[in-house]
């Protein structure tokens, strides 16, 4: 269980998407095929279908997302849902986006954007606490703070992941092992929840993100697994000879795994998971959201959307559970097409990797 006094659906819902086009940091940050009537018709049908968790963050549209779900909100009994959001990626005006003011202000901006006068789960949203950790210790006291006030019920934390924004201002060869920083603040923060990126095609082998289940399991923290379907690319759905082409400020536009020499590593990688599972895009899905779900009992899938389609087949398509051969071979064919898409180039397209 994910809440302490609700029984969450293993099938979360995750709003990024739904906040629309965005800049954040320079760069693009959102989703340029939104359409708020289909989002509201999405988060209202989810409700029906018996998903509970929401989980949004300030920097989604920057607001957008948050006044989405306070629209959703006001039709549905507050205590029947349970309500994440994040702070930490957007700073601004502030000197740091973890200046503890600056927090406060994003908090209460939030609350209001949901309608609501408190969280169940606040996380912030990145590990980067300034130059030598400044902002770090007033971040931690301000969330506890929080939950002391009760704005929030819960703290959570963001685990390590290879694709961290440190990637465009740090030379490989002064970046920090990211699995060690990330225990080390897990000690300092003590948090309730982790958000853990995590997917079929999360390399396994020597990155450790596997073991953080674990790690979760035995500290009796619960994981929120984010990007479950690799942001569509694990559902087959993109066809290599008409390549998606996405608009202003949207994040998909500066990814290579978009473009047609990754979507043919895809469509070919792929069929074994087609011939075994079977060929439709809710066969795909059911595969890659039980795989994560099958790493630890510990564990919620944020499934993202922008059409109350997606949100039905997410939630409809679970059926059994794989077995352990299954999972094998999913960890084995997701496995060669992650190798060959790493081989292929870079993930990001404007990235110019620093010596």
């Amino acid at each position: 269980m994910l809440a302490r006094k609700l029984t969450v659906n293993p099938v979360a819902i995750g709003c990024w998407a739904i906040g629309g086009p965005g800049h954040n940091l320079g760069l693009p940050m959102g989703w340029a095929n939104a359409d708020d009537r289909e989002s509201l018709l999405g988060l209202r049908r989810a409700h029906q279908l018996g998903a509970n968790l929401f989980d949004t963050a300030d920097v989604y549209g920057h607001g957008h997302s948050e006044r989405l779900i306070g629209r959703f909100l006001a039709g549905v009994e507050r205590d029947s849902v349970v309500i994440s959001s994040k702070v930490g990626y957007f700073a601004g005006t502030a000197e740091h986006a973890y200046e503890p003011g600056h927090m406060r202000h994003q908090l209460e901006t939030t609350l209001r954007n949901l309608g609501t006068d408190y969280l169940d789960i606040y996380f912030l949203h990145t590990n980067s606490f300034g130059e030598q950790d400044r902002y770090l210790d007033g971040a931690v006291e301000q969330m506890h703070a929080f939950r002391r006030q009760g704005l929030i019920r819960a703290v959570g934390m963001r685990g390590p992941h290879r694709l961290a924004t440190d990637r465009l201002t740090v030379p490989k060869q002064q970046r920090e092992n990211k699995h060690a920083r990330f225990r080390q603040l897990f000690e300092i923060i003590g948090p309730d929840y982790l958000s853990v990126r995590f997917n079929a095609l999360t390399p396994l082998a020597g990155d450790g993100q596997q073991d953080l289940f674990a790690f979760a399991a035995e500290r009796g923290v619960s994981v929120l697994a984010n990007k479950p379907l690799a942001q569509g690319l694990l559902l087959g759905k993109y066809d290599p000879e008409r390549p998606p082409a996405f608009g202003e400020g949207d994040i998909r536009g500066r990814k290579a795994w978009f473009t047609e020499p990754f979507l043919r590593i895809l469509q070919h990688g792929l069929e074994p998971l087609r011939q075994r599972f079977g060929p439709s895009s809710a066969d795909l899905a059911r595969v890659a959201i039980r795989y994560v779900l099958q790493h630890a009992d510990n564990c919620a899938v944020l499934t993202g959307f922008t059409t109350a389609e997606q949100v039905e087949k997410n939630l409809l398509c679970l059926g059994d559970e794989l077995s352990g051969d299954d999972m094998a071979f999913i960890r084995e064919t997701c496995g060669r097409i992650q190798q060959q898409l790493d081989a292929a180039g870079e993930v990001f397209l404007d990235e110019l990797e620093k010596p």
